[in-house]
């Protein structure tokens, strides 16, 4: 017997089954590597395989997908091969901060899981806490602070999905570190090391608005070295279902303290973060192409499958109504036939009741 699902665990899945239905009628493998393109990263997706078939789905033509909001965020989603490995980008990603619920924000990762992707790389612009970070700089994300996961904000509270991961997981193994010492690897071979900072700590705000001063100094005291909006609860719900995981931030802006005069200090807004992103885009797609083959040449043929999610959804959500066939005479004794006896007794009274009423009523006319 099919487990009994949530009413929140279906939209994932009938994303997934609407997308494997597209890809079926086309000569695409489904994917099993998935990349999430942070803001004015979309361009990652131009990395796929020109050779190969590609087939691009609007969000807005996937069942439960909302559309995008935000600038540099395309809402779209592209798959093919990168590098000769099925991939799929999104190219574009849902934040609380748009008033989306985090079972929304994580929605592109969980319908990564039911297509069978088993490795995630996460890519986001970031502002730089660490005095090192200069703009253009990437970092290799080795853990996280998220704050308002730890104050309930957080993908997993609510009904467990059993089919995806456990209730309680741990997060202390979320980073695989083998995986950052493949893109450290990379990086060097590409002459790109330069610009790469290892063993990063990225932390999640809300937004929309910007951190203050003192805010930017609490997140340095706490150890973070990299601020977004974004990435965490995405990484949290990949890590749960069973992914491996990748995080790289861009740095696209230096955070604001008080030690810089505020006349002359450089405050942060969504322009130069696009604009920061155009000075390195093409040599971050560089970056990721050759990550996601050295995985697969090493990693990937290392770790165990993953166990396939079960994409049916009728007859299985809880306080899901069924059909009523009344006006059908089949179903009508079909129904008396199946009723419980207590209900036919009861059935059986009601009209006998009826009757002798109706009779009655008849004598004193």
């Amino acid at each position: 017997m099919a487990t009994p699902l949530d009413p929140t665990h279906v939209p994932y899945r009938l994303a997934a089954s609407y997308i494997l239905s597209k890809i079926a009628k086309r000569s695409i493998s489904a994917p099993t590597v998935g990349i999430i393109c942070g803001s004015g990263l979309s361009g990652l997706s131009k990395g796929l395989d020109e050779d190969t078939e590609q087939i691009t789905i609007p969000y807005s033509s996937i069942p439960g997908f909302p559309t995008t909001t935000v600038a540099g965020h395309s809402g779209e989603l592209v798959i093919g091969t990168l590098s000769s490995i099925p991939t799929i980008c999104f190219r574009g990603r849902f934040h609380s901060y748009e008033g989306h619920d985090m079972n929304t924000v994580v929605l592109p990762v969980l319908v990564m899981r039911c297509l069978g992707v088993q490795l995630v790389l996460v890519t986001n612009a970031a502002g730089g806490l660490k005095d090192e970070f200069k703009v253009g700089d990437i970092a290799v994300i080795r853990d996280h602070i998220g704050l308002p996961l730890l104050a309930g904000k957080n993908p997993l509270v609510g009904p467990n999905d059993d089919e995806l991961g456990p209730r309680f997981p741990p997060t202390s193994n979320l980073y695989d570190l083998e995986l950052q010492h493949i893109i450290v690897d990379v990086a060097k071979e590409l002459q790109f090391d330069q610009y790469l900072h290892t063993d990063s700590t990225y932390a999640f705000v809300s937004g929309p608005q910007y951190e203050s001063k003192s805010e930017c100094a609490m997140l340095r005291l706490l150890g973070a070295d990299a601020v977004g909006m974004s990435t965490v609860p995405e990484i949290l719900a990949a890590h749960h279902s069973g992914m491996a995981v990748m995080c790289l931030s861009l740095i696209t802006n230096k955070v604001v303290y008080f030690d810089e005069p505020g006349e002359e200090a450089e405050h942060a807004n969504h322009a130069e973060v696009l604009e920061a992103v155009k000075g390195r885009g093409e040599q971050l797609v560089q970056l990721v192409k050759e990550v996601v083959k050295r995985c697969g040449d090493e990693y990937l043929p290392l770790i165990d499958e993953l166990k396939p999610i079960n994409l049916e959804t009728k007859g299985r959500v809880v306080g899901e109504r069924k059909k009523s066939h009344t006006l059908c005479p089949y179903h009508i004794v079909l129904n008396i036939i199946n009723a419980p006896i207590h209900c036919i007794v009861m059935g059986a009274g009601i009209l006998a009741a009826g009757a002798l009423l109706g009779a009655n009523m008849s004598k004193r006319r």
